[in-house]
C-alpha cells in the first residue's frame, strides 16, 4: 500500500514538471526577438545625396571649401595705375595764379616787349623749364620760339624776377594786326592766363618769344 502511494506521488511531481516547462518563457532562440534600444541608436540612417550636413559637423572629404574672404582688419590692396600726373611737373611749380606779370615796351633791337614775372608775397615756386605762352587777340595769334637753346628752371621768391622777350613782328612787309594787350601764361598748360596792357597799338605778325631768363639782357629776342 505504501509503495503504491510513493508511485502516485512520483507521477504527480513529473506532471507538474512537464506543465511548468510548457508554460515557462521560450529560451530556445526560435521565438521573435526585439532589437535593443542601443542597437537601434547605433544604426544611423544615411544622409541623402545633396543634403547639407547639420551645423557644427565637418564637411565630407572631397567637398569644395567656400571662397576665402579677407580677414577682418587686413589692409585693402589697391592696384597701381601707373598714370602720370596731369602736367608731369614736380610740386612747387609756378603757375600764373602764383605770380605777378607785367609787360613793357623796349626800344632795343628794333623794339620788343619785355615780360617780367615775380612771385606773389609769401610764395616760393619754380618756373618751368620752358618759354611762356604768349598770344594776341581772341583769335589766339600765338608766339613761336625765338631760341633753340633749352630753357632752365628758375626759382622765384621775394624780389627775385625772371624775364622773357617778345618780338611782335618778324615779317618784313607792312601786313600786320594791331593789338593793345598781350595774353600771357607762365607755362603750358595753364588754365589762368592774364591779359596785360602793352602801352598802345602794336603791330603783330608771326611773333616769337624767348625762354625765361634771370637777366633782362638775356631776354632780348633775335630774329
Amino acid at each position: 500500500m505504501r509503495s503504491r502511494r510513493l508511485a502516485l506521488t512520483a507521477i504527480a511531481v513529473a506532471a507538474l514538471a512537464v506543465t511548468a516547462t510548457a508554460c515557462g518563457p521560450d529560451n530556445s532562440g526560435t521565438g521573435s526577438t526585439a532589437s535593443s534600444p542601443a542597437a537601434t541608436a547605433a544604426t544611423a540612417a544615411p544622409t541623402p545625396a545633396g543634403t547639407a550636413a547639420p551645423a557644427g559637423t565637418a564637411a565630407p572629404a572631397g567637398t569644395a571649401s567656400a571662397k576665402p574672404t579677407t580677414p577682418a582688419g587686413a589692409p585693402a590692396t589697391v592696384p597701381a595705375t601707373g598714370k602720370p600726373s596731369a602736367t608731369g611737373e614736380a610740386a612747387g611749380t609756378c603757375h600764373t595764379k602764383d605770380v605777378v606779370l607785367t609787360a613793357k615796351t623796349e626800344s632795343q633791337a628794333g623794339g620788343y616787349l619785355l615780360i617780367t614775372v615775380k612771385a606773389k608775397p609769401g610764395v616760393t615756386c619754380t618756373l618751368p623749364a620752358r618759354r611762356p605762352v604768349i598770344a594776341f587777340g581772341s583769335g589766339g595769334i600765338e608766339a613761336g620760339k625765338a631760341e633753340q637753346a633749352a630753357a632752365q628752371p628758375i626759382k622765384l621768391s621775394g624780389s627775385e624776377a625772371a624775364y622773357a622777350g617778345v618780338l611782335t613782328k618778324t615779317t618784313k612787309d607792312n601786313q600786320a594786326v594791331q593789338f593793345t594787350d598781350v595774353i600771357v601764361a607762365v607755362g603750358d598748360p595753364d588754365p589762368d592766363p592774364v591779359s596785360l596792357p602793352i602801352g598802345g597799338p602794336t603791330n603783330v605778325d608771326k611773333p616769337i618769344v624767348t625762354n625765361w631768363h634771370n637777366l633782362p639782357a638775356d631776354a632780348v629776342p633775335v630774329h
